[in-house]
């Protein structure tokens, strides 16, 4: 892998965590709609929208990890928490761990919610799972952040090595 490759998934990680962060405050402020407005559906829509984007971000990136440095992708029917797990996993002489075990199982939950959206009726969702994932989700974008920003430092760190030698 070149040291231009590792600079390049770095400076993407850290353009999509700008994106995913404004889809943490859109969920918020559909929430602080949904708790004014409890009777407009819309609002739960807007809310789980922005969740199932979210998750589906974060998803992308860790594939692109999964492509880029780990050179293997998970496939078959469990491949969305195989990439989870792989995420969670040191891959021996190739990186540590990206996420920590705890981060990855809460990015379970919000892998369950977007299979949610994605096959029930948005009038069959739960207000109070929403606003519940809602309240949930900064914090975790927060830990998700760090991690993901320790990883980028290290590829860079990468770059700069292959690059010196």
């Amino acid at each position: 892998m070149s040291r231009d490759d590792y600079r390049i998934l770095a400076a993407r990680i850290r353009a999509e965590l700008a994106d995913i962060e404004r889809l943490v405050a859109k969920a918020e402020r559909a929430a602080a709609l949904i708790r004014q407005h409890p009777e407009e559906e819309l609002y739960v829509d807007a809310a789980a929208h922005n969740l199932h984007d979210f998750y589906s971000a974060v998803e992308r990136l860790l594939l692109q990890i999964a492509r880029t440095v780990d050179r293997s992708v998970p496939s078959g029917e469990r491949w969305h928490r195989d990439l989870l797990e792989q995420m969670r996993l040191p891959v021996s002489a190739v990186r540590p761990p990206v996420l920590s075990e705890e981060v990855s199982f809460q990015m379970e939950e919000y892998l369950r919610f977007r299979h949610v959206v994605r096959h029930v009726y948005s009038f069959r969702i739960d207000p109070q799972r929403v606003l519940s994932l809602v309240e949930a989700v900064r914090p975790l974008f927060q830990r998700l952040t760090q991690q993901l920003n320790q990883f980028t430092q290290m590829l860079e760190q990468w770059s700069s090595e292959a690059e010196h030698g």
